[in-house]
């Protein structure tokens, strides 16, 4: 049926223009039915194709039957009508190679004489019809979903959209195919072969790995490019990129602060989004994914042509030597493909339907990402993509695990989040990544997307609730000290019940979305006027107080007060039970300027500022945060495996864990409830829950941790016996200088005033360590 002005009625829904329509309003053929492109004026066909294999997926190197070196390409492409295998030469000459065997929606062929470094991409012919979700458009040259690496940059001029991104009738203007031939502004696949990449797998066994305990762990989230962009160790040619990371002048600082994971954000190949581009800038954090296989190629110091797979090896082989584990942010939740509006790179034009959540409206996307679009996980070959993906960074690429970002999105099922979802049952019950560190990001955007404590066992999360509460007690906005219990002593509250332990908290104070620990203590307000959309992103909610003057001050005491708190939050930090998450630079007071979403800022305001480090001041925040590492990992109470059970053990009748109030008393319920600034943890080293390798028990030092957010000093009184006979001194973060600190000896049962705005840990004492001391 259709009705006056070119409308009809299609699947009962009416108002949509029909392709016929469209069709005489720009003056061609329909174009779901529009011809195939004139082969005359194609570029001339490639060489002969042989049937080749389905498996794996990808273009891999191997001899034909006859002995002949070539390669193996098969793509997965359910509803297609037809594949072109398009190679290109040196001088940007395309050659195309029709793969006419179909094994189970994979197109194949095997193609003699096609060696590593060769440029190869995909033409996908099939139905033009948005309104039914179908957007395959032989037009747009669309990069390998399984390609191992990618040679040059996306610049998104309008010959890389499917549809007619300058049509004047915005309402349809995602409905009308553009034909023009999008090859020459795309980047290309690379075939990529073991010696190409500099390192075969199977030198990735199982004794390279650190295999750090979740327990034991600390993780620095880190930027490759940022992170060395202005290291003066680092040779100007590595600066930005894999091997500058993996140089020995940037390790030296990850292992001079004693942590024992980097967590790299995004690392696979990323585009940068149009809008940014208009207005001159960059992605730089990298959540835009196109390519998960392939290292992103802008941090390849050795070329694009394969030889950033080798450079990203060797660069995990000389972090797992220091000790270092390398755990990969991954971005499977949403690709650089946007919405309906967005470019044609890659899914989008193989088979839009089947990797991409439509709405019910099948023209548009469904979106539980913020991003446009949403990978449909439900679907087997997405599946299958996304955990081949997994797969192939750990055992080929040697990562000991992986950060999810927007995790929530991958757990959704037909109704909503499900924690019995394919992907989570896949997981784990996969014997290669069940073996890895799997951190999520437990929310998404879309309803009931917030799920933190929900993640089953063998996963840990970000732990977004520890940093509210830690922020909130230090900036005197905590309302009473119940949150603030429950998140210093592993969030027993929110993972206990599933039978996890403590180690699934990731706790954390900053992250790279968000404003940095110094800015934090500098900045109540975003200022975020560089990313060009008049300060609108970013979240408002910082939870931040800038002790007295918004922004950069000369005053003394306010900037006395800032580095005081620096050290409160790291102290806080480092000595919670749980497994925390330095932001790289906080350590050294890096500052964004206030900008609180700086993903846009592939500047100064986004790399680090080693320079800082000529500051006594900074470098001794530093020195602070690798001291609070050190101590942590001699001592086993502060990285407990198991949680706290708070019950009183025979004979003395102490608490593995014993809250005190500033009486010198242990805290009663009416106490949690009620307003306040102090409060003290005695955590006990006695009958730890845990056995060294040989069976022993595993004993240690009782800590007392004091916190006071006040800003005046405190008398607290120290718990006598038997709780301890005396203490010891250990870290006092009023003081600057904290070689001052150690060594003084504090009587049991007597008060002590507690600086403002201060955490003091001080070793519990017994007779053994007062009769040593008077020896």
């Amino acid at each position: 049926m259709s009705s006056a002005a070119g409308q009809e009625t299609r699947d009962g829904v009416p108002g949509r223009p029909s392709a016929t329509a469209v069709g005489r309003l720009i003056g061609h053929r329909p174009t779901a039915l529009a011809p195939r492109r004139d082969r005359s004026t194609a570029p001339a066909a490639g060489p002969a194709v042989r049937p080749g294999s389905p498996e794996p997926l990808g273009a891999r190197p191997c001899r034909g039957p006859d002995g002949v070196w070539g390669t193996n390409f098969a793509l997965w492409a359910g509803g297609a009508e037809a594949v072109e295998l398009c190679l290109f030469d040196d001088d940007g000459h395309e050659l195309r190679c029709p793969l006419t065997e179909l094994t189970h929606e994979v197109w194949h062929g095997f193609v003699p004489g096609v060696l590593p470094g060769r440029r190869y991409g995909y033409r996908v012919h099939g139905r033009w019809d948005p309104w039914t979700g179908a957007r395959w458009n032989p037009a747009k040259l669309l990069l390998d979903p399984y390609a191992r690496a990618v040679d040059g940059d996306f610049a998104l001029p309008a010959e890389v959209y499917g549809h007619m991104r300058d049509w004047p009738q915005q309402h349809v203007a995602d409905t009308v195919r553009d034909d023009r031939d999008s090859a020459p502004y795309v980047p290309k696949g690379v075939v990529v072969g073991d010696d190409t990449a500099d390192g075969a797998p199977d030198e990735w066994t199982a004794d390279r790995r650190p295999k750090t305990p979740w327990a034991e762990s600390v993780i620095y989230e880190l930027h490759v490019r940022g992170f060395t962009m202005r290291h003066p160790g680092v040779p100007p040619e590595l600066r930005g990129t894999y091997a500058g990371l993996a140089h020995p002048a940037a390790i030296e600082h990850l292992t001079r602060l004693g942590v024992t994971a980097v967590e790299l954000l995004p690392v696979h190949q990323f585009a940068h989004e149009d809008h940014l581009l208009r207005r001159g800038l960059r992605n730089y954090w990298g959540y835009n994914s196109i390519g998960y296989f392939a290292p992103h190629a802008g941090y390849a110091a050795g070329g694009t042509r394969g030889q950033q797979v080798g450079e990203f090896r060797r660069m995990v082989r000389a972090l797992h030597t220091a000790g270092i584990e390398v755990i990969l942010d991954v971005v499977y939740n949403h690709t650089a493909e946007a919405n309906e509006l967005g470019p044609t790179l890659s899914l989008r034009g193989v088979d839009n339907r089947g990797y991409y959540r439509l709405q019910q409206d099948p023209r548009r996307y469904a979106d539980f990402t913020g991003c446009g679009n949403t990978l449909h996980v439900l679907q087997p070959q997405v599946l299958r993509l996304v955990t081949d993906s997994l797969r192939y960074w750990v055992t080929e690429m040697g990562v000991d695990g992986f950060r999810f970002d927007l995790a929530s999105a991958l757990a959704r099922a037909a109704h909503g989040v499900d924690m019995l979802s394919p992907f989570l049952a896949v997981i784990a019950q996969d014997p290669v990544l069940r073996r890895v560190k799997l951190i999520a990001e437990p929310w998404d955007v879309g309803s009931g997307g917030y799920q933190v404590g929900a993640f089953p066992p063998l996963w840990a999360e970000w732990n977004d609730r520890y940093r509210d509460a830690v922020r909130d007690f230090w900036r005197g906005a905590l309302p009473d000290a119940r949150d603030l219990g429950y998140r210093l002593s592993g969030s027993s509250d929110l993972y206990a019940w599933s039978g996890r332990r403590p180690y699934a908290s990731v706790n954390f104070i900053t992250a790279h979305d968000g404003s940095t620990l110094r800015d934090l203590v500098s900045y109540e307000r975003k200022h975020n006027e560089a990313n060009g959309e008049g300060n609108r992103d970013g979240t408002p909610d910082n939870r931040a107080w800038n002790c007295g003057a918004e922004g950069e001050t000369d005053d003394p005491e306010i900037r006395a007060l800032r580095r005081r708190q620096l050290r409160n939050l790291l102290a806080t930090l480092l000595l919670s039970t749980g497994v925390p998450m330095l932001v790289a630079g906080d350590e050294l007071g890096r500052t964004q300027g206030g900008n609180n979403n700086a993903y846009c800022q592939d500047n100064e305001t986004g790399w680090l500022d080693w320079s800082l480090l000529d500051d006594p001041g900074w470098r001794a925040l530093t020195e602070l945060t690798a001291r609070l590492i050190r101590l942590r990992r001699a001592h086993p109470v502060l990285r407990r495996p198991a949680f706290f059970s708070g019950l009183a053990r025979p004979p003395e009748g102490l608490r593995d864990l014993a809250w005190f109030t500033p009486r010198g008393t242990e805290m009663t319920e009416s106490d949690w409830y009620a307003p306040t600034t102090a409060l003290g943890a005695y955590l006990s080293g006695r009958d730890l829950p845990q056995r060294d390798p040989h069976g022993a028990p595993v004993t240690d030092d009782s800590f007392l941790a004091l916190l006071h957010a006040g800003p005046l000093p405190l008398s607290f009184t120290l718990p006598g016996p038997p709780w301890a006979r005396g203490y010891e001194l250990l870290l006092d973060t009023a003081r600057e200088d904290q070689e001052a600190a150690p060594g003084t000896r504090l009587a049991a049962g007597a008060p002590i005033e507690l600086p403002a705005r201060s955490v003091l840990l001080l070793r519990a004492l017994d007779a053994t360590d007062l009769r040593q001391k008077t020896e």
